[in-house]
C-alpha cells in the first residue's frame, strides 16, 4: 500500500522530538496529543516551516525532505495545503477571490466540486466579516483544497469554534475524507473529532510517537487512557448496516465478515456505514452461551490479553482483550473476582455479552 512516511529528529530548546511513523496515503490521519507533546512541530516539519536535524518526509515517491540525500524542498514547492486554527482570510476580498487565491491553472470543474463539497455557493459574494466561524473555516479548507495539494495539513481547525459551530462543520470534514483522495494530517486534542473523522491515529507524547495504526486498533490500547473521560476503556468499530427491525427499533451492524452487533434506539438505513463505540464496562464474559439471556449481542471469541488495572476511582479490575475475528478485537473490563471465578487464561474460548442499550445514539457516529 502507498504511504506517507515521516521520520525525523529535531530539537527546540531542550525538547527533543524523535518522530517515526507511516500511514496510508489517503484518508484522515489524526495526530492526538497533549499541549507541548510535539503535534504542531510535526505538522511544521512536514510543511517545511521547520527543518529537523535529520530524517525523511515523503508521500509515496514524492520526497520533501531527506537529510541523507541533502533534499529539503522549500515550503512553496511542497504542494501542501495548510488549514490553521483561525481561517486567515483576506478581509478586503470576498469569498470567491479568497478561494481562488493561490490556484494554479483554472479548473472550473474542480472549483465546482469543492464549492459543492463544502456548500460554499451561498457564501461566494460575502466578505469574511459577514461569515460565522464555521463558515470561515469552510472557506479556508476550500482555499487549501483548490491549490490541488498532495497533502492537506490541518492544525486543530475546530479549536477556536464553539460546540454548535463544530457540529456545523463536522459533516463537511467527513465528506472530505471520502471524496478527496489525498492524505489529511489532522492535529487535534479532541477524542470526539478522532472517533468521528479519523481513519488512522497517531498518538504523540513528549516528542515521541507512542503508537500509530488504524483507529479501530489504537483506540482500545493503554495509550488512549489519558484522553478518555474518567479513564473508561472502550473499543470502536466501523461497519455497515445489514439488517433492521422496525418492530424493535434495532439495526444490525456488520463489523467483520462473521461478526455483527445489534444497535438499539435508532433505525439506520441498510448499507449505511457507521462507527460504533462500545464501553468496556458494558461487556460481560461467560464460558458458554446462555440460551435464555435478554442480551441480544452474544459473540464467541478468544482471550488474547489479560491485565490487572486500577480504575480512575481507585477500584481494582481486570481488562480482558478478546479477539472476535482477524483484526477485530474488543476490550472488556471485569472485576478481579469475576476473573478468578472464570479462571481466564490466554487462548481460552469465551463468549462476550454486549447490552444493546449500551450501543445507543450517543455512542454511534452515523455516516462515517
Amino acid at each position: 500500500m502507498s504511504k506517507l512516511e515521516i521520520r525525523f529528529l529535531h530539537q527546540l530548546g531542550e525538547q527533543i522530538f524523535d518522530i517515526h511513523f507511516s500511514a496510508p496515503s489517503k484518508g484522515i490521519i489524526a495526530v492526538l496529543g497533549r499541549s507541548g507533546s510535539g503535534k504542531t512541530t510535526l505538522i511544521n516539519v512536514i510543511a517545511g516551516l521547520q527543518t529537523p536535524r535529520s530524517g525523511i518526509v515523503k508521500i509515496e515517491d514524492h520526497v520533501m525532505y531527506n537529510s541523507e540525500l541533502s533534499i529539503n524542498v522549500p515550503t512553496y514547492k511542497r504542494n501542501l495545503g495548510y488549514v490553521f486554527q483561525d481561517a486567515r482570510l483576506f478581509p478586503h476580498l470576498k469569498v470567491k477571490p479568497n478561494l481562488v487565491y493561490g490556484m494554479g491553472k483554472e479548473d472550473n470543474d474542480y472549483f465546482s466540486q469543492i464549492i459543492e463539497l463544502l456548500a460554499l455557493e451561498p457564501l461566494l459574494s460575502r466578505f469574511p466579516h459577514q461569515l460565522s466561524g464555521g463558515e470561515k473555516q469552510r472557506v479556508s479548507i476550500g482555499r487549501a483544497l483548490l491549490s490541488k495539494p498532495n497533502l492537506l495539513l490541518m492544525d486543530e481547525p475546530l479549536a477556536s469554534l464553539d460546540l454548535p459551530k463544530k457540529q456545523e462543520i463536522m459533516p463537511f470534514l467527513e465528506r472530505l475524507s471520502h471524496e478527496i483522495k489525498i492524505p489529511v494530517v489532522y492535529v487535534t486534542h479532541s477524542i470526539e473529532e478522532v472517533i468521528q473523522l479519523a481513519d488512522h491515529l497517531v498518538i504523540i507524547d513528549q516528542g515521541q510517537v507512542v503508537t500509530s495504526g488504524p483507529v479501530e486498533q489504537v483506540w482500545s490500547l493503554e495509550a488512549m487512557q489519558p484522553f478518555n473521560p474518567n479513564g473508561d476503556r472502550s473499543s470502536i468499530f466501523t461497519g455497515n448496516v445489514i439488517e433492521t427491525s422496525l418492530e424493535y427499533d434495532m439495526s444490525r451492524v456488520q463489523i467483520s465478515p462473521n461478526v455483527s452487533l445489534w444497535v438499539s434506539g435508532k433505525i439506520i438505513p441498510i448499507g449505511k456505514t457507521v462507527r460504533l463505540k462500545v464501553r468496556a464496562s458494558d461487556i460481560s464474559i461467560d464460558l458458554k452461551p446462555s440460551g435464555s439471556s435478554s442480551i441480544r449481542n452474544v459473540l464467541p471469541g478468544t482471550v488474547v490479553l489479560i491485565e490487572d488495572v486500577i480504575l480512575y476511582d481507585g477500584r481494582k479490575a481486570a481488562n480482558v482483550l478478546v479477539e472476535l475475528a482477524d483484526s477485530c478485537q474488543i476490550v472488556c473490563t471485569i472485576t478481579l473476582w469475576a476473573k478468578k471465578a472464570l479462571n481466564l487464561t490466554l487462548g481460552q474460548s469465551v463468549f462476550i455479552q454486549v447490552k444493546s442499550v449500551s450501543l445507543n445514539k450517543s455512542d454511534c457516529v452515523f455516516g462515517h
